[in-house]
């Protein structure tokens, strides 16, 4: 197969409110960041794909705007996908793989500051018997929380340290908000989680360059290639899920190479703190393993952008010289029900 490679990773300064933009404004100059990083104009990008949630936007087809602004004329070869923007990434990957383009342009926005987000993801739940009961993401995810803890698997007390730790490392990040003093993030949202275990309301946007092979190393001197991808699905239905375990995440790590060698960054996309305890068990992540440096989710968490920030974090640490071999997950769906997993490499000597 061709060798690819994020040779360009840009995302916005994600806010918990964008009133005063669109999110076409919101998007736009991180597409022309991106771009100018890594050297391209638009005309010279041979693929294009996005992800975004028209839900999101509350009206059909809302990626269309985004798109015109992109520049979708004269004709170009492009996609999107509802989904987060890693899965996009995902088939701008394969793109490039099948030899069609040697470029990609990969973004993805959302605002989740207009409306209830809460309320909006209800709509991702089996349409029969789960949605009908209207159970916010909140409620779901504490759910998972209770499962765990009845399990053994953890307490109240180390999702506590997850939280922390996240939020002082976001503090270096130009990025992500500021996140007050935590002495008002103690209080239980649904039991048991409390406010510092839930990720923020954010608002942003994300954007990254594939290229593959020569031309990735033309343009980056530094290129994060990826070594293995895959991406996995859990049951439809929770009842019939073990909410303590990730089954689809441990299988698409297995089918990305993941467990072949050791990695010493990994990027978790863990909305909530107890996620991180159950993907660093499903990935076999030590304590050597430098876990979301850059704050993770629980620090800015703008829906179908989040994922693809995973990915260019891991790829951002290889380009500064920082990592060797990072993991990259992105999760999508209540309680962790799909999961991407990347396994990026800095170039063999």
């Amino acid at each position: 197969m061709r060798d690819v490679a994020i040779v360009a990773f840009a995302q916005s300064v994600h806010r918990r409110s964008t009133d005063e933009v669109s999110e076409v404004e919101l998007l736009m100059p991180v597409l022309h960041e991106v771009l100018g990083r890594a050297g391209l104009k638009a005309h010279e990008i041979g693929f294009t794909c996005s992800g975004s949630c028209d839900y999101l936007a509350g009206r059909a087809f809302s990626f269309t705007m985004a798109l015109d602004g992109v520049g979708a004329w004269p004709p170009i070869s492009e996609s999107h996908v509802e989904m987060d923007g890693a899965w996009a990434l995902y088939e701008a990957w394969v793109k490039l793989l099948t030899g069609e383009a040697d470029t990609a342009l990969v973004y993805a926005y959302g605002k989740s500051s207009p409306g209830d987000i809460r309320e909006v993801l209800t709509r991702q739940l089996d349409p029969y018997y789960v949605a009908p009961l209207w159970p916010d993401s909140v409620a779901l995810a504490a759910l998972q929380a209770q499962a765990l803890i009845d399990a053994g698997e953890t307490s109240e007390r180390e999702p506590a340290a997850i939280a922390a730790r996240s939020r002082t490392d976001a503090a270096a990040n130009p990025y992500t908000p500021p996140t007050g003093d935590g002495r008002a993030g103690r209080g239980y949202i649904v039991q048991p989680l409390r406010r510092d275990d839930c990720p923020p309301v954010s608002d942003g946007a994300a954007a990254i360059v594939l290229a593959a092979g020569d031309t990735a190393r033309r343009l980056s001197a530094c290129p994060a290639w990826i070594r293995g991808i895959d991406h996995r699905i859990e049951a439809h239905s929770l009842g019939v899920r073990d909410l303590t375990d990730s089954p689809s995440t441990r299988l698409a790590a297995e089918r990305a190479g993941a467990f072949e060698a050791p990695v010493d960054t990994a990027e978790l996309h863990a909305p909530f703190t107890f996620q991180e305890l159950l993907l660093r068990k499903a990935l076999r992540l030590g304590d050597d393993v430098t876990v979301n440096p850059s704050g993770g989710a629980l620090a800015a968490n703008p829906v179908m952008a989040a994922g693809l920030i995973r990915l260019g974090e891991a790829a951002a640490r290889i380009h500064r010289g920082e990592s060797q071999r990072a993991l990259a997950h992105a999760t999508s769906g209540p309680c962790l029900q799909q999961n991407l997993v990347a396994v990026l490499e800095a170039e063999r000597p």
